[in-house]
């Protein structure tokens, strides 16, 4: 698939931008061993990720060298002899990346759609989780459809992967929305089929109409997963540029006068405001949310808010 005048780039994306991001898909890491403490990811008391461990495996008599911090003193004492836990390292943790490709998804004042941000960060996610030796699939949805790509430790699986995001992302230009939310209780009720537990479940999009039912549902796979919502957002949905604007939906307009500085201070208030109960709904659950504007590097915003620079 190239770019042509029909899917132009940052309005479309293509497989091949897409593909470009397996080189550029290091320097950050969604495993919570390898988050410094100022990350989004580290910490305890930012979120739950367990990263790779260690699985309990047995219970044995224990032997001279052992480490006594192992011992469980439960079955000592009731055995009377000392015995002391085994455990064998974590092998795996198999991911699935959710990407929103719906109409909402469809808009971009400045630079990129968010429809393209979110292919972008889908395409880092899924190349730096099979670097790091993990299974890895996803979910692309839209108003209208949804298509899933299994797990898969194979770097032909996210090409799959990939080429299911980019026939949505191009179905965008001509698609009529039609019953949003009865495709998004069809996608999560989809994705706890696929999910068991100790998963890794990154979900990508604006959230802008995921009703408390959905909300529900993300907190109900957190619970046996470790979820991670990137939010994407166009600066234009919290600024209102300093001029006057005429919105419009295909069927009513709005007259918007961006030079009103009440108007301008409630819109950009009603933004922070919405994020922060979002946010603070999700932090209850211990769920960590990247925020992702349309206009800076994708990958610069990653990392950093990885590394726990983004402000």
């Amino acid at each position: 698939m190239k770019n042509n005048s029909k899917y132009p780039a940052d309005i479309f994306v293509s497989l091949q931008d897409l593909l470009r991001m397996e080189h550029i898909a290091s320097g950050f890491s969604f495993l919570a061993k390898k988050q410094k403490v100022r990350s989004i990811l580290g910490g305890k008391h930012a979120s739950k990720l367990r990263g790779r461990g260690l699985d309990f495996e047995e219970v044995r008599n224990y032997v001279a060298g052992d480490d006594i911090r192992n011992i469980d003193w439960k079955v000592t004492a009731r055995t009377q002899k000392t015995h002391t836990k085994v455990f064998s390292e974590e092998k795996e943790k198999p991911a699935l990346i959710v990407v929103d490709q719906s109409k909402s998804m469809f808009f971009g004042s400045q630079k990129k759609m968010k429809s393209v941000v979110a292919a972008e960060l889908a395409a880092l996610a899924a190349f730096r989780i099979l670097k790091e030796g993990d299974r890895v699939g996803g979910v692309v949805f839209a108003d209208d459809g949804i298509d899933i790509v299994f797990p898969k430790r194979d770097r032909k699986n996210i090409v799959r992967f990939l080429e299911k995001i980019v026939t949505r992302n191009r179905e965008l230009a001509t698609s009529i929305p039609l019953d949003f939310q009865a495709s998004l209780k069809e996608v999560f009720a989809k994705i706890r089929n696929i999910v068991t537990h100790d998963f890794l479940v990154i979900i990508i999009g604006d959230f802008h109409r995921y009703s408390p039912e959905v909300v529900k549902s993300i907190i109900q796979i957190s619970q046996h997963n470790d979820v991670i919502l990137s939010k994407v957002y166009d600066l234009m949905e919290r600024t209102i540029p300093s001029t006057s604007l005429i919105a419009g939906d295909g069927e009513k307009q709005l007259v918007i006068d961006g030079r009103n500085k009440q108007i301008t201070a409630n819109f950009e208030k009603g933004f922070d405001q919405d994020f922060a109960e979002f946010s603070a709904q999700m932090k209850k659950h211990r769920i960590p949310i990247i925020l992702t504007d349309t206009v800076t590097n994708v990958e610069e915003q990653l990392k950093e808010t990885l590394k726990g620079r983004k402000k």
